[in-house]
């Protein structure tokens, strides 16, 4: 069923009209980096962006039927990362659970899904020239074939869905992820992570979920696919929309998992003001983790000299660098810096009392972690993208293409933005301009 194909409403974009959906491609919309940078300094060498795709096209040649109004909305999101995808110009990345805002009711924020249809999924893109085309996406599915989509999981411990004007609820979905690290392996499967569990999942090479790890207790019933409670309890305690959010796989195959932002314990409170997030080591082979990480952040201040909210800190990335070495993306929305840490054996808290929930005071809560007696992995600043011109905000994927140059993709949230603006009178996107875009910088010293 074709998704309103006229009245979008947009603020630069151009459109793609008529070509099959496996050679859709993006326009281009941006240049590279001005001549004259200083041969010394990190710098822009190509930007490459996205064009328009209808939501409703994309999503219904996956799964036909699936998306009956895409209210406007292009794709987008697929900045959650980006993975190379073994030639040259080529990565694998993936969407978010897909269109998603807050806008205030009575007082209180509510998180909208514009397009509950909506069905998050791998998609494998090419850089050519400053345009990015999507050359083949898979739909991420139940046992059974059906999309997980995106919507929240858990009454009481997600945030409650409802339409895009905030006014309808909508039903919550066990099967619903909110995908964002991807890696892909030999056999051609997928690894992703998710941010409402939060969880580790493995896809098969067609997108199909073989098996959900979550931390456990969190008893999630009702989902169409194996789960399995195999990371530790005191991940429940993650920050709502804040669970996993960086991925990364090692040489010899295992799996780095980044808790986006430090969990809340005891309370928010605690979290809020944190400076130490988590790092996961997980086995493929034994199914299980085998090591975690304190990870203290940098200053609010000197991630993002603009911002002086501590609860802004996140981690986006994760890059496995060489042996047990990991390139780690500090941001805000609008700064970030690339961090080099080795996973020694003498940094792992697996099974230590900070994995007890009633250890008091929490990790989280320690001023100087250290200082305490905690392993803080130590690292090494190798680039300060928010010196770096031409590079845009939100920067949630970056992957390695040589040893000297980076690619960055950005999250755009599908153009949309929060409260009762993001759509006009006829329920239609007024888009935000913000493009999704692939942007490579060179280090001159290289990682």
């Amino acid at each position: 069923m074709s998704p309103h194909p006229t009245g979008r409403r947009r603020v630069h974009r151009s459109v793609a009209t008529g070509v099959p959906f496996a050679v859709l491609a993006a326009l281009v919309m941006a240049g590279p980096a001005s001549a004259g940078t200083a041969s010394g300094q990190a710098h822009v060498t190509r930007t490459a962006t996205l064009g328009d795709i209808p939501l409703g096209t994309f999503s219904n040649g996956l799964l036909p039927g699936t998306v009956d109004d895409d209210r406007g909305v292009d794709l987008g999101g697929i900045g959650s990362d980006i993975y190379p995808a073994g030639r040259k110009g080529e990565f694998w990345t993936v969407t978010d659970r897909g269109p998603n805002g807050q806008i205030k009711i009575d007082g209180k924020k509510r998180r909208t899904f514009p397009v509950p249809g909506f069905d998050p999924a791998i998609v494998r893109i090419r850089v050519a020239g400053d345009s990015v085309k999507v050359l083949d996406a898979l739909p991420i599915t139940t046992s059974s074939g059906k999309p997980v989509t995106g919507l929240s999981n858990q009454e009481g411990r997600d945030e409650a869905p409802y339409s895009y004007d905030a006014r309808s609820p909508l039903s919550y979905n066990p099967n619903g992820l909110d995908t964002e690290g991807v890696v892909r392996t030999a056999d051609g499967s997928f690894w992703l992570i998710d941010e409402y569990g939060p969880s580790l999942v493995h896809v098969s090479a067609r997108g199909k979920v073989l098996t959900r790890y979550v931390p456990e207790g969190l008893n999630l019933e009702g989902a169409d696919y194996a789960v399995v409670e195999a990371l530790p309890s005191v991940l429940l305690h993650r920050k709502i929309n804040r669970g996993f959010e960086g991925l990364a796989q090692l040489p010899g195959g295992d799996l780095v998992l980044a808790v986006q932002s430090p969990l809340s314990l005891p309370d928010t409170d605690a979290g809020e003001a944190s400076r130490t997030t988590r790092l996961l080591r997980f086995s493929p082979r034994k199914k299980a983790v085998t090591a975690e990480y304190a990870y203290r952040f940098d200053p609010v201040n000197v991630v993002d000299p603009s911002e002086d909210d501590t609860s802004e800190l996140k981690i986006s990335s994760v890059v496995a660098v060489g042996g047990d070495r990991l390139l780690v993306e500090e941001r805000t929305d609008k700064a970030a810096r690339l961090q080099v840490v080795r996973l020694t054996r003498g940094a792992n808290i697996l099974g230590a009392r900070w994995d007890d929930d009633t250890t008091s005071p929490s990790l989280e809560q320690l001023a100087d972690p250290a200082a305490s007696g905690v392993p803080v992995l130590s690292k090494r600043l190798v680039v300060d993208l928010g010196t770096v011109e031409g590079v845009p905000g939100k920067i949630e994927g970056v992957a390695r293409v040589d040893r000297d140059t980076l690619a960055l993709i950005n999250d755009n949230d599908f153009g949309m933005t929060d409260g009762t603006g993001a759509f006009d009178a006829q329920g239609r996107l007024v888009d935000s301009g913000i493009e999704t875009s692939v942007t490579y910088v060179r280090l001159p010293r290289g990682i």
